[in-house]
């Protein structure tokens, strides 16, 4: 199959790594992890140990096939602008999957790529980026795929086999938005505050405060989420997000991982977009709209 990775950063790097065994894969990264991964190729060291030869580069004109998959490992700010830069690849064939955190990616890709051809996803895994070229697997975990309208499909089941041929553990869901949703409310409650304590996930269940306050925000989050139309319980959400925590406990979340790289971080589309979101319905957001606040004043020059 030939699969472009758009977004190639620490996730889609370790997925188009595992995906290149069998597959066609072009990596579409920024300039210096793709000038490194030509040098030199692309390593995964941590919990998968691998080093593969695969084509990558930070221009879409310098991809000469139309993919069978393209799967977009975006960081959520950058949806819509990578979506057009693609959009030319993109053919009556080509599978689109998301595999990104936060809530409003859907929609932008909506605007730009018919629905007939998207997948949505979410993926426990951790990874981080090591240096141009090298990436670290911090976390195995599993990888959920699903049609937007909940249906089984042959292209679904195809994408499904060939991540399972690439060592990459998938299920299918049939209801994959409220799966989206789950991770947006465990993230909400997670990265910010790793994020503004520059610590690793597992501190926060270590300091009976913040284990505290990861359980007040993941309440405030899980209200949203019902009032959305989705069937979560607060204390389930706040079991899922604690177990989240435990098995990711040395891990530094993505948005740690982008505040100690001076990147943009992706706050607004997870509890920013929760706060909007709660604001609309005549919640009270004070957690969410406080974490958009101080995880902004860590960006601001």
């Amino acid at each position: 199959m030939n699969i472009v990775i758009v977004g190639a950063g620490a996730i889609g790097s370790l997925f188009g790594a595992l995906l290149s065994k069998k597959n066609t894969v072009v990596l579409l990264a920024r300039n210096q992890h793709a000038t490194a991964i030509q040098q030199n190729g692309l390593t995964i060291i941590g919990k998968t140990r691998l080093h593969t030869k695969v084509f990558a580069t930070d221009s879409p004109s310098d991809i000469t096939f139309s993919p069978d998959l393209l799967v977009l490992t975006v960081k959520s700010y950058d949806t819509e602008t990578a979506i057009r830069q693609i959009k030319t690849l993109i053919q009556d064939k080509t599978i689109v999957v998301s595999l990104q955190n936060g809530l409003d990616n859907i929609e932008k890709i909506q605007h730009i790529v018919d629905q007939k051809k998207l997948l949505a996803g979410v993926t426990t895994h951790g990874a981080i980026f090591s240096s141009p070229g090298i990436i670290t697997h911090t976390g195995k975990g599993n990888t959920i795929l699903g049609e937007l309208d909940g249906s089984t499909s042959d292209r679904l089941q195809k994408t499904v086999t060939v991540f399972h041929e690439a060592g990459i553990s998938t299920q299918t869901s049939d209801k994959v938005i409220q799966e989206l949703w789950a991770k947006a409310i465990i993230n909400s409650s997670i990265n910010p505050l790793t994020a503004f304590l520059n610590c690793k996930n597992g501190y926060l269940l270590t300091n009976p405060l913040l284990e505290k306050i990861v359980e007040a925000i993941c309440e405030e989050s899980t209200r949203i989420a019902q009032a959305e139309g989705h069937p979560f319980t607060t204390d389930g959400m706040i079991r899922r997000t604690k177990q989240v925590i435990r098995n990711t406990a040395k891990n530094s979340s993505s948005m740690l991982q982008s505040i100690q790289q001076g990147k943009k971080t992706e706050i607004d589309a997870i509890n920013g977009r929760l706060a909007a979101l709660g604001k609309h319905h005549g919640l009270k957001t004070s957690f969410n709209s406080i974490l958009v606040d101080l995880v902004t004043s860590l960006t601001k020059t």
